[in-house]
């Protein structure tokens, strides 16, 4: 019988690239990893990587056992979820990861309803852009995670994991006090085709769709900052420095500090979702987050 210690380790390999990686995580030593893979190897009778420069890949049949593996850890996942629901109170160790402004607006009032509800269970949060915490959470290294989609920009989704959506959050177009005259309500984006922007990253969601939202309406902005800080984002837009794309969550119900514009209607609200492994979203743990997160009131009502 294969050994599902041996496996978990190949899928790890999957999941993280190298054997470095996968020692790191896991508090072994690369040679030890090697060898449990070698052993596995032996086990199956047929070779399992491939060098590839100074890395190894996965062959076609580790991946048939990696996919197998994700199976049998997702009824291992259904199992504890079944076996915590069968105790009386939540307890044990829970892994989140949210980016910038959902860890701001989101979780303190999540963790002040989960210490009241359930003082035995301990959360850790972590901040994470969506784009590292959706494959550490592949990885095993958060059990849930909360995410964004923007208009017309679907992110892919794997097949190991389940969403959730949370809430809808109004992505809003934020001027200094130079670009907004007394009264004005609305501004269509080719009127700031000269102006500096602050964006976030090449390769994040939010920069695909900002991109797309400017090259509909005519022009290439002229990106001269870029930060996944939201809050640098605002103070810049504060101080005259360039204009933005603000989600409504960067203000946690405050009033905003900068002219807030609406966009097109069809282009202006992301949603929010937490992801769970496949099996896990059913985990006492993990629905109690998921409620405070909805209950914390930070929404404000938006849709």
């Amino acid at each position: 019988m294969l050994d599902l210690h041996r496996l978990r380790l190949l899928r790890e390999l999957k999941h993280r690239g190298t054997l470095a990686a996968v020692a790191a995580a896991l508090s072994y030593s690369p040679s030890s990893i090697s060898q449990q893979l070698s052993v596995l190897e032996r086990e199956v009778g047929v070779a399992l990587l491939e060098p590839v420069g100074r890395r190894v890949r996965l062959t076609a049949q580790a991946e048939i056992l990696v996919a197998h593996t994700e199976a049998v850890l997702e009824r291992l996942e259904r199992a504890e979820a079944e076996l915590a629901a069968s105790l009386e109170g939540i307890t044990g160790v829970l892994r989140v990861a949210a980016f910038q402004t959902a860890a701001l607006a989101l979780v303190p009032d999540a963790l002040s309803l989960l210490r009241e509800a359930h003082p035995g269970l301990r959360v850790e949060v972590t901040e994470r852009e969506p784009e590292i915490a959706v494959p550490a959470l592949l990885a095993r290294d958060f059990d849930l995670v909360v995410t964004e989609e923007y208009p017309v920009d679907p992110n892919p989704r794997p097949a190991e994991i389940e969403y959730e959506e949370l809430c809808g959050d109004e992505v809003r177009l934020a001027l200094p006090a130079s670009l907004s005259p007394p009264g004005r309500t609305e501004m269509a984006l080719h009127e700031l085709a000269e102006r500096p922007w602050v964006m976030e990253p090449v390769g994040t969601a939010a920069r695909r769709w900002a991109m797309r939202l400017c090259r509909e309406a005519g022009f290439e902005p002229d990106v001269r900052f870029e930060s996944t800080d939201l809050l640098l984002h605002l103070r810049l837009v504060e101080r005259g420095h360039a204009v933005a794309l603000l989600p409504d969550l960067v203000w946690s119900g405050r009033p905003p500090t900068v002219t807030v514009l609406p966009l097109p209607e069809d282009r202006r609200t992301r949603r929010l979702f937490t992801a769970t492994r496949r099996g896990g979203g059913s985990h006492p743990a993990i629905r109690a987050c998921r409620e405070a997160l909805v209950g914390g009131g930070a929404f404000g009502g938006r849709s």
